[in-house]
């Protein structure tokens, strides 16, 4: 699973993180962004909630494919993870607090810019109020913030 989004990983791509922090679990795309930020030769973008605000630095970066982090509800165990195409984003129920705008923004990028979009869903446990992650989330969490750092020390 994970290769296929290794396959994705060409110098030009940017990283959006997106999530929010005090909805529990809901926040792990927005904290696996901050944590791999300056350890990845990637362009990392923690958008929190606001994944729109990023989109005019985005288009002006011009990757080559872009890399979107969130919590999904894949109807999953909590912790598990899948790696997906944009255009696969129409079949997949995302929380609420970000439903439109990650459509709206995948829909914006694919109509400015040729790029392959990934989406690196990962299945929440919790998305109640809290800034504490669930130790499912913790767990895949660091072994994705771990996959990174490995995958850049290959390159």
């Amino acid at each position: 699973m994970l290769e296929h989004l290794k396959s994705h990983l060409s110098d030009k791509v940017v990283i959006l993180g997106i999530g929010n922090t005090l909805s529990s679990d809901d926040g792990v795309g927005s904290i696996l962004a901050s944590r791999i930020k300056d350890k990845v030769p990637y362009t990392v973008y923690d958008a929190g909630i606001n994944p729109e605000n990023y989109l005019g630095k985005i288009i002006k970066d011009k990757p080559d494919n872009i890399v979107i982090i969130d919590a999904v509800d894949l109807g999953a165990q909590p912790g598990d993870y899948a790696v997906l195409e944009g255009k696969e984003i129409k079949t997949v129920n995302l929380y609420s607090t970000h439903n439109a705008s990650i459509s709206l923004t995948i829909n914006y990028l694919q109509s400015n810019l040729e790029v392959d979009i990934i989406i690196l869903a990962i299945q929440p446990k919790s998305i109640a109020f809290g800034d504490k992650l669930s130790q499912e989330v913790e767990k895949t969490l660091k072994r994705l913030e771990d996959w990174f750092d490995a995958a850049e020390e290959k390159r």
